[in-house]
Formats: structure tokens, sequence, C-alpha cells
């Protein structure tokens, strides 16, 4: 794989060798960004669980301190009044069968979230095939199925983000800009890390946090000591 000197040059500045303490990371991760665009730091997050038994999943959303510096469109299937909540609260898409049918027409994904009433849930269910291998899938332990759409649309707006595993038991997820600078980026990171141990599930048996690596889009990955963490 090519890599440029810009590349070549961050890397020269990580230890691979060696497991960072948070802040040592983020002041880190905001040295080796050296793209033209403010570039998103991600943190990819290792957990010693199997995610093929319903009881070791692990899922959840947090809204993160200082959000994560992208603006996200929010569609919300609702209808009558809360449909009328959810544009005041700022959703950029309101509808009913209307949007089903955009989507499915004109294969149509200018959306980030997707929020519904949970009547709407049988409607939304036919695009299932769709959402789901996209992660856009509404679902209530997201708080994405809610009839407090104003709330949802509301901490989406804010920096709301959900995490779930993969099928190779990593969560990937974004913890700001990294304009946001080493103190706000440990926060957001503090924050994700606290609701994932928070939502360890009993059955998982074992190390829970396996690996932690934090990157900017263009960067390299930084290793956190995990055992200070959990």
């Amino acid at each position: 794989m090519f890599r440029g000197k810009k590349y070549k040059d961050s890397v020269k500045l990580v230890d691979r060798a060696k497991l960072y303490d948070t802040e040592e990371a983020m002041k880190l991760v905001t040295q080796t960004a050296k793209a033209k665009f403010d570039e998103t730091v991600e943190a990819h997050i290792k957990l010693g669980v199997d995610s093929r038994h319903a009881d070791q999943q692990v899922r959840g959303a947090i809204v993160l301190p200082h959000g994560t510096g992208k603006s996200v469109r929010v569609l919300v299937f609702a209808k009558g009044a809360k449909a009328e909540e959810a544009k005041e609260a700022g959703a950029d898409y309101v509808g009913e069968m209307e949007l089903v049918q955009k989507i499915q027409g004109e294969n149509w994904f200018d959306f980030d979230v997707v929020v519904a009433t949970p009547d709407m849930m049988g409607v939304v269910g036919r695009l299932g095939k769709v959402l789901g291998p996209k992660g856009l899938m509404p679902s209530p332990k997201a708080g994405t199925v809610t009839m407090d759409v104003a709330k949802a649309v509301k901490e989406i707006k804010a920096g709301k983000i959900e995490y779930r595993l993969d099928k190779t038991n990593i969560i990937h997820c974004p913890i700001g800009k990294v304009s946001f600078g080493d103190a706000k980026l440990s926060e957001n990171f503090n924050a994700l890390i606290g609701a994932i141990i928070k939502a360890k599930p009993s059955a998982a048996k074992g190390q829970y946090l396996r690996s932690v690596v934090i990157a900017s889009t263009m960067g390299p990955g930084i290793k956190i000591n995990q055992a200070k963490l959990s």
C-alpha cells in the first residue's frame, strides 16, 4: 500500500510498541494529523466478547461532551403531532410512507441517522434490508425508536453517537475533530469508554477491553494502555 511522505513522517512520531496514556495519545493524534482538512479522530476498541451470542452484544448511544464536530442529517419517521415536534427540533427530513418509497425507489440516502416513533416501525421495517447493512435501522437500544422524537433529534444534533460491535468484536466510533485539541478529545474519549465499560455484558468473561487504538483520518494508529481505562 502506497503511503505518502506526510504519513511516513507521522509514523516516525509514534512508538508502535508503546501503550500510551490517554492524554499523551490525544496530543500525539493531533500532531500526526497532517492533512489539509480537519481530520476526524476515531477510536477502535476491541472487546473480549463474542458478538455471535445475543447475551454478549454491546450496543448503546452516548452524547459526547463536545459533540463530533460533524453536522448530522436526521431523518424522522413520524406522523401528526410527532412529525411537527420533529420538525421544530431541527430534523432534516420528516415523513411517512413517501420517504420509504423515496429510499426504495430512488436509492436515496442523504441522511446520517434515522429516528422513528414506535407506531411507524411497521412501515420502517420494510426498509430493514437496505437500512440494516448501513447501520441506519432505528433501535430502542440506541434511543432512535422513541415517542420523544424532539429529544432524540436534539441529542443527535448535539453530538450523540451510537456504538455497536462489528463482526470482529470491535467498536469503531468518532470522538471528534483534530481541531478540538487534546483536552476536548480526551473528554469525549473518556465519556465513550465509560459508556462501553458500563455496557459490559454479564456473560463476558476474562479481559473486557482487549485493545484500544485511536487514529485520525489520514494518520497512523496510536495504542492506548487499556489496563488504565477499566
